[in-house]
C-alpha cells in the first residue's frame, strides 16, 4: 500500500455545505497536513438529478473561507490524478466495470425497473432485484446485446460467508454477505453509481485514508468486496460519528438539521460568526487534543495537535451557546479596528450622530456580542428610543422609584446641559457626575440608573449611562432626558 498520506473530500454539488460535511473536510485536511500528506478535493456529481448549478464554485469558496486549501482538485487546482470531477471520468469507469465482467465479478443485467420486484414474504431482500440475469449463458448475453437491449452492470456479490473490514473508530465491522444486494455499478446510460465510482477514484488517486460520515459504514462492505475483486488493498477507513442537534423544547437529540437552526457554514457566517471561530468549534465536534486542554486554536495549532487518536465514536451535539462563547473569544482577540470593520455591515444604516461614533460603539460591543448578527439589535435603542416604561424606574437595589427619578432628573439635566458639545465625551461626563454625586451626597447607583433608563429606555445596554449619553451626542442625549422627564411628570 502507498505509505504517503493522501486524504480526500468528495462532496456532491447539491447546495450549501452542511456542518457535518465541513467537519469531514476539516478532519481530512488536518490529518493530511499533520502528516505532511496531500489533501484532495474531488467532485462527485454522478447523481445528476440532485446537481445544483454553481454548487462547485460555492464548495470551493466555502473551503477557501474556512482556510481549507486543497493540494489537488478540479480546474485550476490541478494535480497528477485528474480529472477530479466524476462526470469527466466516464471512460475510466467503463473500463473497470468491463474488467469486472471479464473476471466474473460482475455481470450485465438486462432487467427493466418493473422486473425488480419485492421479495416474497420470508425471503431475503436484495435491493428489490431477484438476480434474474446473474447466471445468463454467454450465448443469451450475446444475443441480447446484438438486439441492442439496454443493460446495467451489476456486482456479483458472494452468496455465502461474511465481509469484514477494520475501521479506526469502530474496530472490526462484519456484515453477512446475504445482506448485500447485487448492486448496480454502471447504469444503462454509462453513468457509474456512487459506490463504484468512489472505489475506482480512491484507488486511482492513491487515497490512503478515507475519512467520512458514519452513514457510509453500511456501504463499506460493498466497497471492500470491490477492492478484493480487483485485487487491491483497501485504504484505511475512518467513519465519523454524526453531529447532532438538540430540540429546545424536549431536550432530545437527533441528527443536526434545519429545525435546529443554522446548519450550514454559510448560514453561520451570515449570522455573524467569524469563519475561524466556526472552524475552531467544528474541529472540536468529535475530536479533542491529547496533549492540551486548550479550546481556542488557530489552524496551524489544529494541524499541530490533530491525530486520529483524538477522535470520538460518540455523536457530538452542536451547541450554539458554545459556538457563541468561541465566537466571543475571537472577537476579544481582534483589535478594536478589526472588530469595528467586521461589525459595521451588520449595523446597517445609522444616523449621522451614530455613524460618526461607530468606533466608540464598536468598542462597547466587542466584548458583549457573540455573533455579529447581534449588533443591530444591541444598538437599536440608540437609533430609536424604546417606548416609555415607567416600571424600569422601579429598582430597589439602587433605591429608585418613578417619583424619585422625576425629582432627580431635572437636576441632572441642568448639570449636564452646562457641558458644551465639544466636551460631551464619556470621561468628562463621568467626571462631572462623580463630582456632583460627591458634593450632593447622592448614591452613584441611583444617579446612573436614572440616567441609563432615561437615555436608553431599557435596563440592559452595552455600556453605562455616560457611555450611552456620549454616543448619542449632546443634542440627542439631552432631548431623551427631557422626554423621559416629561413622561415621568405625566404620572403625577
Amino acid at each position: 500500500m502507498n505509505t504517503a498520506i493522501r486524504t480526500r473530500f468528495a462532496p456532491s454539488p447539491t447546495g450549501y455545505m452542511h456542518i457535518g460535511n465541513l467537519r469531514t473536510a476539516l478532519y481530512a485536511y488536518l490529518f493530511a497536513r499533520a502528516n505532511d500528506g496531500t489533501f484532495i478535493l474531488r467532485i462527485e456529481d454522478t447523481d445528476r438529478s440532485r446537481y445544483v448549478a454553481d454548487a462547485v464554485d460555492f464548495i470551493r469558496r466555502t473551503l477557501d473561507a474556512a482556510g481549507i486549501v486543497p493540494d489537488e482538485g478540479p480546474d485550476d487546482i490541478g494535480g497528477d490524478y485528474g480529472p477530479y470531477v466524476q462526470s469527466e471520468r466516464m471512460e475510466i469507469y467503463k473500463k473497470y466495470a468491463e474488467q469486472l465482467v471479464a473476471t466474473g465479478h460482475a455481470y450485465r443485467c438486462f432487467c427493466s425497473h418493473t422486473e425488480e420486484v419485492p421479495p416474497a414474504e420470508g425471503e431475503k431482500s436484495f435491493g428489490g432485484y431477484p438476480r434474474t440475469c446473474r447466471d445468463l449463458s454467454p450465448e443469451e448475453i450475446e444475443a441480447r446485446l446484438a438486439r441492442g437491449e439496454a443493460y446495467v452492470i451489476r456486482q456479483k456479490m458472494p452468496l455465502t460467508g461474511e465481509t469484514t473490514f477494520y475501521d479506526v473508530l469502530h474496530g472490526n465491522v462484519t456484515i453477512p454477505n446475504t445482506e448485500l444486494e447485487d448492486q448496480v455499478l454502471l447504469k444503462s446510460d454509462g453513468m457509474p453509481t456512487y459506490n463504484f465510482a468512489n472505489v475506482i477514484d480512491d484507488r486511482l488517486m492513491k487515497v490512503s485514508h478515507i475519512i467520512r460520515g458514519t452513514e457510509f459504514i453500511t456501504s463499506t462492505p460493498k466497497h471492500v468486496l470491490l477492492y478484493e475483486a480487483f485485487g487491491w488493498e483497501p485504504p484505511v477507513f475512518v467513519h465519523l460519528a454524526p453531529v447532532m442537534g438538540r430540540d429546545e423544547e424536549t431536550g432530545k437529540t437527533s441528527k443536526l438539521s434545519k429545525r435546529h437552526g443554522a446548519t450550514s457554514f454559510n448560514d453561520l457566517v451570515e449570522a455573524g460568526y467569524p469563519a475561524a471561530a466556526i472552524v475552531n468549534y467544528v474541529a472540536l465536534l468529535g475530536w479533542s487534543p491529547k496533549t492540551t486542554n486548550q479550546e481556542v486554536f488557530s489552524m496551524d495549532e489544529l494541524i499541530e495537535c490533530f491525530s486520529l487518536e483524538g477522535l470520538s465514536k460518540s455523536p457530538a451535539v452542536f451547541d450554539y451557546d458554545k459556538l457563541g462563547w468561541m465566537s466571543g473569544e475571537y472577537f476579544k482577540a481582534m483589535t478594536d479596528e478589526e472588530f469595528a470593520e467586521a461589525a459595521r455591515p451588520f449595523a446597517g444604516n445609522l444616523p449621522a450622530n451614530l455613524a460618526a461614533r461607530w468606533m466608540q460603539i464598536a468598542k462597547l460591543l466587542k466584548t458583549r456580542v457573540t455573533k455579529l448578527g447581534d449588533v443591530r439589535p444591541a444598538i437599536a435603542f440608540l437609533i430609536e428610543a424604546p417606548a416609555f416604561d415607567a416600571g424600569l424606574y422601579e429598582n430597589k437595589r439602587n433605591k429608585v422609584t418613578p417619583a424619585a427619578a422625576a425629582e432627580l432628573l431635572p437636576m441632572l439635566i441642568e448639570i449636564l446641559a452646562a457641558l458644551p458639545a465639544e466636551h460631551w465625551e464619556n470621561d468628562l461626563l463621568y467626571a462631572l457626575l462623580e463630582e456632583c454625586i460627591e458634593r450632593e451626597g447622592w448614591r452613584k447607583g441611583t444617579v446612573m440608573w436614572v440616567l441609563r433608563i432615561a437615555a436608553a429606555g431599557q435596563a440592559v445596554t452595552p455600556g453605562g449611562a455616560t457611555e450611552i449619553l456620549s454616543i448619542l451626542g449632546r443634542e440627542t442625549g439631552l432631548a431623551r432626558l427631557h422626554g423621559a422627564l416629561d413622561r415621568l411628570n405625566e404620572l403625577h
